[in-house]
């Protein structure tokens, strides 16, 4: 119930930074609270997924409330990012079908790095070009071991973090799109409840294993 209540309460918060007010706490809430609703998740046993997750969970926080300073915050993204990565490489799960949506996430990379390089050329920005092309990297690889843990709210929770970021920088950086606070921040939050919703999931199924080898 306390899960379910708090769910209901990070998507309010959303709501209102999203539509009310755009004052950094009321960015910030939306995080401590998905924060807590990670720990809430946090297994009985001890559990690497869930601490590499939280920790994650907290660089991408202090990224919001960074981001005013472009490099500082997209720094603690990345960090992020790399614990992201980090906890879904401890769940992989092997399939073809799966390894195959590399080349998708390939080309996207390509294409939104080609577009994003040549926009901060021609912008004068180059000092952005390798740490938002880094970014870019690191985002996509995080992307594609979420798909690989073969976990539903792992892999919808990365998809979204790369539609989130994607959105960001074609809005910063190539061309403006109608209403992209709307579509960056929901799909940001929805992307980090989804990826602290996963721990629950694989706390689930490595007691079902446990309890398939305890008699």
């Amino acid at each position: 119930m306390v899960k379910r209540l708090l769910a209901v309460l990070i998507l309010v918060m959303g709501l209102v930074d999203i539509f009310v007010s755009s004052a950094m706490l009321f960015k910030l809430i939306p995080m401590w609270l998905i924060l807590i609703y990670a720990y809430l998740h946090k297994p009985h046993l001890k559990d690497r997924y869930f601490l590499i997750v939280l920790t994650g969970l907290f660089f991408c926080m202090l990224g919001d409330g960074l981001l005013k300073w472009f490099v500082v915050g997209l720094s603690a993204f990345l960090i992020g990012h790399l614990f992201y990565t980090w906890a879904f490489i401890t769940r992989w799960r092997f399939s073809w079908i799966r390894f195959s949506t590399i080349l998708p996430l390939l080309l996207y990379g390509i294409y939104m790095g080609y577009r994003i390089f040549h926009s901060l050329q021609d912008k004068g920005d180059q000092v952005l070009i390798i740490p938002v092309l880094v970014y870019l990297l690191v985002i996509s690889l995080m992307c594609w071991f979420s798909i690989m843990t073969g976990n539903k709210w792992s892999i919808v929770g990365g998809i979204l973090f790369v539609t989130s970021d994607s959105i960001l920088a074609w809005n910063m950086f190539i061309t403006d799109i109608a209403y992209s606070h709307v579509l960056i921040m929901s799909t940001y939050y929805m992307a980090q409840f989804l990826i602290a919703r996963s721990i629950g999931t694989t706390t689930q199924s490595n007691s079902a294993k446990l309890n398939s080898i305890v008699p």
